[in-house]
C-alpha cells in the first residue's frame, strides 16, 4: 500500500443472496485529501462505505485503511478510523457530555486524555452551550456536529462521512464543509458519499 494511500480497495464485492449490491469496487484514496463518492439512491454507497470501515464484510475483493488490512484485522483497523452514519446513532437521552463520555470510553480513552479531548470536542464544534441539553432535542445540525465530534474524539486518520449534509439547512452544511477541509488539511484522508452533484464538486475527486 502506497505510504500516501488512506483507503485503498481491490475488486470489493458484496451480495446479498442472488442480488449484488457492489461489483468489483475499486478505490484509492490519498491522505489529506476529501474524496466523493457519487450516486444516486440505492447506488450502493452505503454498502461499500460499511465494508470500507469494516462493519459489513465483503463478498469478496481487499481494503486495507490507514495501512491495515480491513478484512483480516477489522478490529485494529477499526481503531484507526471514524465513521458517521446518514442516520443519527448516538444516544437522544443522553446529554451530549454524556455522548461524548461514552464515545470515548468504547474509543478506550481514559482519565486526563479522555478529559482533554471531551474538551476540545465541546470548543472546536461549539457545542459548549449544548453540552448538558439532551442529544434528542439538537437541531438536525447541531446532532451532525455531535455525530463527527465523537467519531473524532480517538484521533483517527480516516475519516467516513455517509450523505452527512442530509436534510441540513445551507449554513450547518457550509460549516460542515469547513470543517471537512480543515480535517484533511490536518492529513486526514475524509471520504464522503453524496447524491448531490453540487456537493460533490467540493471534493478534492
Amino acid at each position: 500500500m502506497p505510504e500516501t494511500a488512506a483507503i485503498q480497495a481491490r475488486g470489493l464485492g458484496r451480495d446479498f443472496g442472488a442480488f449484488t449490491a457492489v461489483h468489483d469496487f475499486d478505490l484509492d484514496v490519498a491522505r489529506a485529501e476529501v474524496f466523493g463518492l457519487l450516486g444516486a439512491n440505492g447506488a450502493g454507497k452505503t454498502t461499500a462505505i460499511r465494508m470500507l470501515c469494516g462493519t459489513l464484510p465483503p463478498t469478496r475483493g481487499a481494503v486495507t485503511v490507514a495501512g491495515v488490512d480491513m478484512v483480516k484485522h477489522a478490529r485494529r483497523a477499526r481503531s484507526r478510523i471514524g465513521y458517521v452514519t446518514q442516520r443519527f446513532t448516538l444516544y437522544g437521552e443522553l446529554t451530549v457530555r454524556e455522548n461524548l463520555s461514552l464515545q470515548a470510553g468504547l474509543y478506550g480513552l481514559g482519565g486526563e486524555t479522555a478529559a482533554q479531548r471531551m474538551a476540545w470536542a465541546l470548543d472546536r464544534f461549539e457545542l459548549g452551550g449544548e453540552a448538558d441539553e439532551r442529544a434528542a432535542h439538537l437541531p438536525l445540525g447541531y446532532q451532525r456536529r455531535l455525530a463527527v465530534a465523537a467519531a473524532l474524539l480517538h484521533e483517527p486518520d480516516v475519516l467516513f462521512l455517509d450523505e452527512p449534509t442530509s436534510g441540513i439547512d445551507p449554513l450547518a452544511r457550509q460549516r460542515l464543509w469547513e470543517l471537512v477541509y480543515e480535517l484533511a488539511g490536518s492529513g486526514i484522508g475524509v471520504l464522503v458519499t453524496t447524491h448531490y452533484m453540487d456537493e460533490a464538486l467540493f471534493c478534492d475527486r
